[in-house]
């Protein structure tokens, strides 16, 4: 299977360059090589981001587009700090939070927008743990946020010269 910056460019798909964090936080941490990202909204469309909830505003169809384009986000924060999405061993873990009402019960149909995608791109590599929530809000009104971990690939010079 080719890399994943090839997967990118044959799927046709634009990586934004990243939303700056909400507050006072990092997009992402890096500690060993697990590199910890954090929570991301869908991207902007006609020029702002989506606000309200999936099961009001949203259907779930519209909310499996939103964990797709919030999948981009994630890979946007990946490259910047990494350098190159090859640079990415496994994705390890995707943590969705859903701004939904309490009738909604679609999350993991939901949550497979932005794992199709990552599946797309890394192959094997992006098989990943998940989980999702429901949240009574989020903030700006988004109605998803996804955070990752991701394991970094060990450089190969680096290992052979600790051998």
């Amino acid at each position: 299977m080719p890399g994943a910056e090839q997967r990118v460019r044959d799927l046709g798909l634009v990586l934004p360059e990243g939303s700056a964090p909400a507050a006072n936080y990092a997009n992402a941490v890096r500690s060993g090589r697990l590199l910890f990202i954090a929570g991301k909204p869908p991207l902007p469309e006609n020029g702002r981001l989506p606000k309200g909830r999936l099961g009001r505003e949203y259907s779930t169809e519209d909310g499996y587009r939103f964990a797709r384009s919030a999948a981009l986000e994630l890979m946007a924060v990946m490259r910047a700090e990494l350098g190159s999405l090859d640079r990415v061993a496994r994705v390890v873990e995707i943590q969705g939070f859903l701004n939904a009402v309490p009738e909604f019960e679609a999350h993991p149909k939901v949550l497979d927008g932005c794992s199709d995608l990552l599946v797309e791109v890394f192959g094997e590599r992006g098989v990943h743990a998940r989980s999702v929530l429901g949240a009574s809000s989020l903030r700006g009104g988004l109605p998803l946020v996804l955070k990752g971990v991701i394991e970094i690939k060990v450089d190969e010079g680096a290992a052979n010269a600790g051998a």
